[in-house]
């Protein structure tokens, strides 16, 4: 095994995880059974990838952006035949495994400065999942991030991004993960998340999701402004009252304060309103 003195890269945003209990809290989350294919992404030298490899899933395949990795990685994991590699940014290039088949199962370190885009590409958006999705994924992330995923209404993390997130999969923390735990160690602290995705039938239809989108962008813009002067819609406000007493909301709350569940209550609401205007 040669990594030929292979130093952590800024601009990719290397940091290795070495705590061995944190990498066993990664494999635990996982759950991976013999009918699970992986997709890891950015494995680095290699620390998570071993377990993997060791666990009983049938196939284990990694994207690394960093050339000088890729070698390494062939070296260390070549003799594994459940093991595969791409080289390439895990943004652009495809996902799927060597037999074209999709992963199961997501494992990742996300390099930090892309954990927006990468998301999208794992889960979706709201107006647009990934269909079908992952059964699970189990992702390394900045603490603060994964704290605006998985809060509730009312906390001062809940955002935007908790709403979409949790109308597409259940949220939970894995582990917290201070910086000792990585080389170099970063600024930041971090934590493990697991992500289980909903099933289609359990997610707004495309049509609410497009107008919770629409309520979202509206609304968190001025969080801190009560929903009576913030949502932008044609009905009377006195019908704005009944669509949005009957959603289990006060137009005197703010946006963070409206669970996930909410908000998919007043967008059906409004298109509900909406399309009987429309047929008068």
């Amino acid at each position: 095994m040669s990594f030929g003195g292979h130093s952590p890269r800024k601009r990719f945003g290397q940091h290795w995880l070495r705590d061995e209990r944190v990498l066993d809290r990664i494999l635990d989350a996982s759950e991976l059974g013999s009918e699970d294919r992986v997709l890891e992404v950015g494995p680095g030298r290699g620390a998570l990838t071993e377990r993997l490899l060791a666990s009983s899933a049938a196939a284990v395949h990694a994207v690394e952006l960093d050339r000088d990795l890729v070698s390494g990685l062939h070296d260390r994991f070549g003799g594994f035949p459940q093991f595969s590699l791409r080289e390439g940014d895990v943004l652009e290039v495809p996902l799927t495994l060597p037999d074209g088949q999709r992963a199961t199962k997501v494992v990742a370190n996300i390099p930090y400065n892309i954990t927006g885009p990468l998301l999208d590409r794992l889960i979706g958006r709201l107006d647009q999942p990934i269909d079908p999705p992952y059964q699970r994924l189990v992702l390394l992330v900045q603490k603060e991030v994964a704290e605006r995923i998985r809060a509730r209404p009312g906390a001062s993390s809940f955002s935007a991004l908790s709403v979409r997130m949790q109308l597409l999969a259940h949220c939970s923390s894995v582990c917290s993960v201070p910086p000792r735990c990585f080389q170099p160690p970063p600024k930041v602290h971090s934590e493990v998340i697991r992500l289980d995705p909903l099933p289609q039938g359990q997610r707004p239809d495309p049509v609410t999701s497009r107008r919770v989108e629409r309520l979202l962008k509206q609304t968190f813009q001025a969080r801190r402004k009560m929903l009576r002067n913030t949502l932008n819609v044609s009905q009377s406000f006195s019908e704005l009252e009944t669509i949005t007493r009957q959603a289990g909301i006060d137009l005197s709350q703010r946006p963070q304060e409206v669970a996930p569940h909410a908000w998919v209550e007043l967008a059906r609401g409004l298109n509900q309103a909406d399309s009987a205007a429309s047929s008068l």
